[in-house]
């Protein structure tokens, strides 16, 4: 039931950054649709994402306009600066949210995306309900400390740090040979942990102390009792990228606006696509 439907075609379009970089953002459906839905991927992700593919044939069929923002470096094309992105990259969420301009504007988050979506309708509380109507989150690793201990150790490190660090070494070595002196070479070569790479890598790009300081300051869970926008925030309980007793303990202050559905199963982001479809647009359309 993960594998996603087939491609459907995607308008591109490039965003230039007030700080000189740019993002590039795919479309589907109508762009006079009454409703736009703007998702934001996780660690690695893309507009060719499993989920990104199912929301973009599901969304126009609905007669929504989806927004797929590619967080910087994701879109195929390395970034022109020296940051990349993160896991708490809430000014980037607003920046993007802000420039789409459109007077119903729904905003949903997978994983890394999730975080960073739900740390920003925190930090901007009845701000934000100014900007987006409804919210959703899915999957979001709401502890990051706990999240980067549950993926560093026994057979998530082999299934899941090194799938991605598979990607995220060559590019930052890249990123390194057109900034130099950014960060330690040798030590991006040898990171085999999320730590490692957050400590040599995550955290100096983005002015964190280290891992810990990067994890702490940028968890969404602490957010949540903040947020003002009608938000539903699914996590499975055997997610193995949060244990469930970790995920429980981030969610125990959410507002009451703030809608914590936490089945017993579903991975990480591997919930069935017709169930978490369905679910997403009932709550969206309420």
């Amino acid at each position: 039931m993960l594998f996603p439907p087939a491609r459907v075609v995607l308008e591109r379009s490039r965003w230039e950054a007030p700080d000189g970089d740019f993002i590039d953002v795919d479309f589907a459906g109508r762009a006079d649709a009454k409703r736009l839905l703007v998702l934001f991927h996780g660690l690695e992700g893309s507009s060719g994402s499993h989920y990104a593919r199912a929301l973009a044939a599901a969304a126009p069929a609905a007669g929504w306009r989806l927004a797929l923002p590619h967080f910087r470096g994701c879109s195929g094309e390395p970034n022109r600066k020296p940051r990349a992105y993160h896991s708490g990259d809430s000014e980037e969420v607003d920046w993007i949210l802000r420039k789409m301009n459109h007077p119903s504007l729904f905003a949903v988050g997978v994983s890394l995306g999730g975080n960073a979506l739900l740390k920003w309708l925190g930090e901007r509380g009845e701000d934000a309900a100014r900007i987006v109507r409804r919210a959703a989150a899915i999957s979001a690793p709401l502890d990051l400390a706990a999240s980067g201990r549950a993926l560093d150790r026994g057979l998530n490190r082999v299934l899941y740090t090194r799938h991605f660090l598979a990607s995220l070494r060559p590019k930052s070595l890249a990123k390194l040979a057109a900034f130099p002196g950014i960060y330690d070479a040798a030590k991006v070569a040898a990171a085999r942990t999320f730590r490692e790479f957050d400590d040599c890598v995550t955290a100096p790009l983005h002015g964190f102390r280290d891992a810990d300081d990067y994890w702490s300051r940028s968890s969404s869970g602490p957010w949540l009792e903040r947020i003002r926008v009608p938000t539903l925030v699914i996590n499975a309980r055997n997610d193995p990228f949060l244990p469930e007793h970790d995920l429980v303990a981030a969610a125990r202050k959410a507002a009451p606006s703030v809608l914590l559905e936490f089945p017993r199963r579903g991975g990480h982001a591997g919930f069935r696509h017709d169930w978490l479809l369905q679910r997403l647009f009932r709550f969206l359309d309420s």
